[in-house]
């Protein structure tokens, strides 16, 4: 009789055939204990100051344009210089824009909030998306105040526990000091 041969013992580095799948997961950014909030005071302040800075690059140009405009006698040189007042206040909408949107991708503040030292954050801590930034915080925001009210009823918010106004809430935001 030939001898049987006991079924072989399984290699133990292999990969085991009914093992769960594995996949690479990236974790979830933990709150950060040291995230303390914005003052309400600041944060109006930001919001003013960012109003200033608009006002300073887009509507200084455009009264500058205007008066010089009007100024001017003759008609072909008022429209040439109505024409610089447009290109003016196009330079200073642009570089206003670009500036905002290059400080508010890279570190989550508009230029006011950089210069208050203040940032606006998700609210598990981890940093907000340009996109979530600019359609939830600003553009929902702005569709909103058509209804009446609303602006005010927005910015009540700020005096609740969590210091959010209602746009920081549609947007899962809080504003903290950088």
């Amino acid at each position: 009789m030939a001898a049987v041969n006991p079924s072989p013992r399984p290699n133990p580095n292999a990969p085991n055939p009914y093992a769960p799948p594995r996949a690479r997961v990236r974790d979830i950014a933990a709150p950060k204990a040291e995230t303390v909030l914005a003052e309400r005071s600041t944060r109006l302040g930001a919001s003013i100051l960012d109003m200033l800075i608009f006002f300073a690059m887009v509507y200084v140009p455009l009264l500058l344009g205007t008066i010089v405009a009007a100024a001017g006698g003759d008609s072909a040189a008022s429209g040439a210089l109505a024409l610089v007042g447009v290109v003016l206040v196009l330079g200073g909408f642009v570089a206003w824009l670009y500036m905002t949107l290059k400080q508010m991708s890279a570190t989550g503040q508009s230029l006011a909030k950089k210069f208050l030292k203040i940032k606006v954050v998700r609210s598990d801590g981890s940093p907000a998306s340009l996109s979530n930034l600019i359609w939830k915080r600003n553009v929902l925001n702005a569709l909103l105040s058509i209804i009446p009210m609303y602006g005010l009823i927005e910015v009540l918010f700020i005096f609740a526990e969590t210091r959010q106004c209602l746009h920081d809430k549609i947007a899962d935001t809080i504003v903290v000091q950088a």
